[in-house]
């Protein structure tokens, strides 16, 4: 029987090394999965490459795993808003690594490596700083760069409800970065609110297929649902409940 369904964001995340790379979903807070990334920090990996659209906000999520010193690098369009002040110190004070890469240039690179896209040429970044060092060619009459497609070695990312087989159902623009993401990474953990029986999910709603998923992980207050009735799960914490 397949059952990807893990009980504990800590167990989920157990096995993640020193110096992984790993892409962490969400715009902003949008969709960012706060209780895997809380768990990480627990977990205690570090030197790792982080991929995300921006470099954290406030001091929760992924701005706490920045604050703890545990990313050596990060890859992402918006390091710097009004509140990256976590970023913003560390990368003054020469502890963190930037790659800056276009949003839609990161989405497509994302997208490329689950598709198994060799590489892309785009107009976005000729003749910038961004685009030295890389391959520039000319079509019909247009100049482009070659870009390639950057994979990982795990996707944390959030949905709103999912089924033993990984199969995930995402909750309005919480969906952003997820599913690409999911493709794209050796290991995808999942967290959701709910794990519902397999069966429940309308299959016309499910985005990210479980073929993509490894394991998920529910978080909600009572994350299971059987017969229309929740039965266990996780607290918030991680806490068996």
């Amino acid at each position: 029987m397949i059952n990807k369904v893990i009980s504990s964001v800590a167990e989920a995340l157990a096995d993640i090394p020193d110096e992984a790379s790993i892409m962490i979903g969400g715009f902003g807070r949008a969709g960012q999965p706060v209780e895997l990334i809380n768990a990480l920090i627990k977990q205690g990996a570090k030197n790792l490459t982080i991929i995300n659209n921006n470099a954290g906000n406030g001091d929760t999520g992924l701005a706490a795993l920045l604050k703890h010193k545990r990313v050596r690098k990060i890859i992402c369009s918006f390091p710097r808003q009004s509140d990256s002040w976590v970023f913003d110190t560390l990368y003054r004070n020469n502890e963190i690594e930037l790659e800056l890469v276009p949003q839609g240039n990161l989405a497509e690179r994302i997208r490329a490596a689950g598709a198994g896209i060799g590489g892309f040429y785009t107009p976005t970044g000729v003749g910038t700083a961004l685009a030295e060092g890389k391959e520039n060619r000319e079509i019909n009459g247009k100049d482009y760069v070659l870009e390639y497609p950057l994979h990982a070695d795990y996707s944390l990312i959030s949905a709103y409800q999912g089924d033993r087989w990984g199969n995930l159902v995402y909750r309005k623009t919480a969906r952003n970065f997820g599913p690409i993401m999911a493709s794209a990474a050796t290991t995808t953990i999942a967290q959701v609110d709910r794990v519902l029986p397999l069966g429940s999910l309308d299959p016309e709603h499910v985005v990210t297929p479980g073929i993509y998923v490894n394991r998920i992980v529910p978080v909600g207050e009572r994350g299971w649902l059987k017969n229309g009735v929740f039965t266990g799960g996780v607290d918030l914490s991680g806490n068996p409940l």
